[in-house]
C-alpha cells in the first residue's frame, strides 16, 4: 500500500524556510497548526532539521534521514537514503494506523520528496528574511489549491501568514 506523502512547511515570500538551523520568525499559530496536522503520524526529517528541533516530536514517529551512516539516536528512525526513508515511514503509518507520512523538511529533503509528495500544507509568511535554507521552487500548475485562510500578524505571530493546502493535480 502507497502511503500518500504531504510536505508541510513554513515559507517566506522570497523562499526561505530557515536560518541558522532555526526559523527565520515567529509563528506561535503556526506551531500549533504543525502540531496538528503532524499528531499521530510518521515525520521524516533531515538531520540537521532534526537536531534543529532538538528532540523527538511526542505523539510522532520520527524517520531521520542523513548520509552519516554513524548517526544514531534513542527515540527516532534512522535511513540513508529516500527508499529506506519510505519503506520506513510506511510501515509506521500501518502501525500508527495514519492516513500520510509527512515531510517536515528541510530544503534537501523537500526537495527530495516534491516529486513523491501528493499533498502540500503551506504556511506562507508575509516576509522575506535573510535564510540558509530555501524551500524548492515547484510549478503551480501541477496543483490544486483546496483550502486557503489568511491570518493577521499579532500576538504571538511576528508576521501576517496563509494557511494553504494544495494537491497534486499533474505529476512532476
Amino acid at each position: 500500500m502507497r502511503v500518500p506523502i504531504t510536505l508541510v512547511v513554513a515559507v517566506a515570500k522570497n523562499g526561505v524556510i530557515g536560518r541558522d538551523n532555526g526559523l527565520p520568525w515567529r509563528l506561535s499559530s503556526d506551531l500549533k497548526r504543525f502540531k496538528e496536522v503532524t499528531i499521530g503520524k510518521p515525520l521524516i526529517v533531515g538531520r540537521r532539521n532534526h537536531a534543529a528541533i532538538g528532540r523527538p516530536l511526542p505523539g510522532r514517529e520520527t524517520v531521520v534521514l542523513t548520509r552519516d551512516r554513524n548517526f544514531k539516536e534513542a527515540g527516532v528512525h534512522v535511513a540513508h537514503d529516500v527508499a529506506d526513508a519510505l519503506g520506513l515511514a510506511e510501515a509506521i503509518a500501518e502501525e500508527m494506523a495514519a492516513d500520510e507520512i509527512i515531510c517536515a523538511g528541510g530544503g534537501e529533503i523537500y526537495a527530495q520528496f516534491m516529486p513523491l509528495a501528493s499533498r502540500m500544507r503551506l504556511t506562507e509568511v508575509d516576509a522575506e528574511p535573510d535564510g540558509d535554507v530555501f524551500f524548492p521552487e515547484y510549478d503551480p500548475s501541477h496543483w490544486r489549491e483546496t483550502f486557503r485562510e489568511e491570518h493577521p500578524a499579532g500576538g504571538r505571530d511576528d508576521h501576517a501568514f496563509t494557511y494553504r493546502d494544495l494537491v497534486r493535480v499533474r505529476s512532476a
